[in-house]
């Protein structure tokens, strides 16, 4: 990669970002000439609820691609946060009449997309966890977070790396519009010949890292729209090329249709659940790294006393982490016998959120699925019923 947005590598730089490519293309199976079919089938936890269309490679196609009113939402399982932001756009589309089809590069287990991005993801998850010692907190993950991400250079990587993920494109129709809620999605639908890409930044803070040249950018903030419109800080100090202001826009928060429209019906809730005395409903979300046990062990030993006296309620979503409840069970006095698990039952779960809304609630409730769009959702059906969302930045 000779240059981005204009803003031209050093020789050295461009050799550099080929380099990482070539050693991805080592581990990974060479499948540029693998013709992949793409079979089309409801998702079973969120066909009703969003009207997600799962694309796969294995099994048998439900259905034909809408070219009309059919939208691609590709993203990477690489913690929650992206799935959530996925989830925002599907239930958008939804609303607007379209047909939301989720495309995931992390759950192809015989592709290169999906083994660089398992890689990367260990990576991630490590360092996540990692982050928790102050000082490996200070010395590498802040600085690589920071500063890394945000260099030029370390986007020329990624975007060399993107091409070996786009064979997975290759049988959607290229009319249809792609929103990639990750820079990698929307890398490789561009090199995947996808014509009108679409990249939901998911990050405030402007880095390299979410630079897809050639797609429409949108950003959720004003401050993030200027850094990534004029490449702040990209190159250490020197004033870059910016991205033309028809590839960029502010475009407010990702979120959910179902959660905006209820907002005054939800937050009236709050305020007679408050007014009426009711316990305050805490709820506590972890990450994709379950890397906040300590943090959700602190705050219901803090909690155990409201909790007894009726004063405050809890809900738990351990996500997929089983062993994060286990671990809380085993650290947290008294928690077992004022909880109530909701687990591996997503009918239940839903109901038990949707019962909330205008029901009681006491003690504290804990929600485990293993199927990570269960696992993710039902934090969004939890919300509406909560007062307090406790939760990863």
């Amino acid at each position: 990669m000779e240059e981005i947005f204009g803003n031209k590598l050093t020789a050295s730089e461009a050799r550099k970002s080929l380099k990482a490519a070539k050693g991805y293309k080592k581990s990974c199976p060479d499948d540029a000439d693998v013709d992949y079919k793409i079979r089309i089938r409801k998702n079973k936890s969120l066909y009703d609820r969003l009207g997600i269309m799962d694309l796969r490679l294995e099994g048998e196609s439900e259905a034909e691609f809408d070219r009309e009113k059919g939208i691609v939402v590709s993203n990477i399982r690489m913690g929650f946060g992206h799935y959530r932001i996925s989830m925002a756009m599907a239930s958008a589309a939804k609303a607007l009449g379209y047909t939301p089809y989720w495309l995931d590069l992390n759950s192809f287990p015989k592709t290169a997309a999906t083994k660089i991005i398992t890689k990367q993801n260990n990576l991630y998850s490590l360092g996540s966890r990692l982050s928790k010692n102050p000082i490996f907190n200070k010395l590498v993950w802040e600085p690589v977070n920071y500063t890394g991400f945000k260099k030029l250079t370390y986007n020329a990587s990624d975007l060399e790396t993107s091409k070996l993920m786009a064979p997975v494109y290759q049988d959607i129709p290229k009319e249809i519009p792609v929103i990639a809620t990750h820079a990698w999605p929307a890398q490789s639908a561009l090199d995947g010949g996808m014509k009108r890409v679409i990249e939901a930044i998911p990050d405030n803070w402007p880095m390299a890292l979410h630079l897809a040249e050639g797609a429409i950018h949108t950003v959720q903030t004003h401050n993030s729209y200027l850094g990534y419109r004029v490449l702040n800080g990209f190159y250490g100090k020197k004033v870059l090329n910016p991205i033309p202001g028809d590839q960029i826009y502010y475009t407010g928060h990702y979120i959910d249709d179902e959660l905006v429209k209820n907002i005054e019906a939800d937050c009236k809730r709050r305020m007679d659940r408050l007014n009426g005395k009711k316990p305050v409903r805490f709820l506590l979300t972890i990450g994709g790294a379950g890397a906040q046990a300590d943090i959700f062990e602190a705050i219901l030993k803090y909690l155990m006393p409201a909790v007894k006296k009726g004063r405050a309620s809890v809900m738990v979503n351990v996500g997929d982490y089983r062993n994060v409840w286990d671990e809380l069970l085993s650290k947290v006095d008294g928690l077992k016998d004022v909880s109530t698990e909701h687990f591996e039952n997503f009918s239940e779960a839903a109901g038990f959120a949707d019962d909330a809304l205008d029901g009681d609630m006491t003690g504290v409730h804990a929600f485990y699925h293993k199927n990570i769009f269960e696992a993710v959702y039902i934090t969004n059906l939890l919300m509406r019923a909560c007062d307090c969302l406790i939760t990863k930045p």
